[in-house]
């Protein structure tokens, strides 16, 4: 069996109160225990934290991807907070390196553009599929059951010679992998990314290279106050390039 090894990266708290706990998770960090990951997760460190074994996650991030988090503290406020995510009365932008290519025509679904005469922004809607026992979640010509709003920006970098920019991405709904699969699918696969196009092994301990594809904001109505919440990440793309 794999030892766990250390995270070297922590997350910051950006917001809490009775209710919740809002956390800015570095990339690596997985939200909850899974598979080999225990102690060196998100929850468990709130746990250690704050001594409150009731913490729960309201949704989760991939392990890979960092960016906003919400943890909800108040066992009877649990399923307000989770409510929400699987309802969809949250508003969702993450932010992504990927390179500064033109679009491929995707082999399923559709990528329509806003503006005919420009390349970008652009809706792209297929149908994902997630095998159990499959690393790579797929896209298949079934009726669309994922949706994802895709804008490019201006920030080019150069990663070995190969510019890249950035991409602002509002996905509509929460299927696994989604941006990353539709990023893919575009020829734009994200900086970073060891699942999309191909499985690339990495080791464990391996910190080198994070996807760049970050939760940037998060909002939504609080469904005990009504008031207007808004939480941003300050995690960096590119940090290291």
């Amino acid at each position: 069996m794999l030892e766990e090894p250390h995270i070297p990266f922590e997350y910051e708290v950006l917001y809490e109160d009775e209710n919740i706990i809002v956390i800015d998770k570095p990339h690596f960090l997985a939200t909850t225990p899974r598979g080999m990951w225990y102690r060196e997760t998100a929850l468990v460190r709130l746990f250690e934290r704050y001594d409150e074994p009731n913490i729960t996650p309201a949704h989760r991030l991939d392990r890979l991807t960092a960016g906003v988090v919400v943890f909800v503290r108040n066992p009877s406020a649990r399923g307000a907070y989770q409510m929400l995510f699987q309802n969809r009365k949250t508003v969702k932008t993450y932010e992504c390196l990927a390179p500064l290519a033109p679009v491929r025509r995707p082999r399923y679904g559709t990528a329509v553009r806003i503006d005919r005469h420009m390349p970008f922004p652009l809706v792209r809607r297929s149908h994902i599929n997630k095998d159990r026992g499959r690393l790579q979640a797929y896209e298949s010509a079934d009726v669309p059951n994922a949706e994802t709003l895709v804008e490019r920006g201006s920030d080019v970098r150069h990663v070995d010679g190969d510019p890249y920019v950035n991409y602002t991405l509002r996905p509509k709904t929460g299927k696994t992998h989604q941006l990353r699969v539709h990023m893919n699918s575009l020829g734009l696969a994200i900086l970073g990314d060891d699942f999309y196009p191909e499985v690339v092994q990495c080791a464990y301990d391996d910190f080198s290279r994070p996807l760049e594809l970050v939760a940037r904001e998060l909002r939504f109505d609080d469904p005990l106050t009504g008031e207007s919440r808004r939480f941003v990440s300050r995690v960096p793309l590119g940090a290291g390039l």
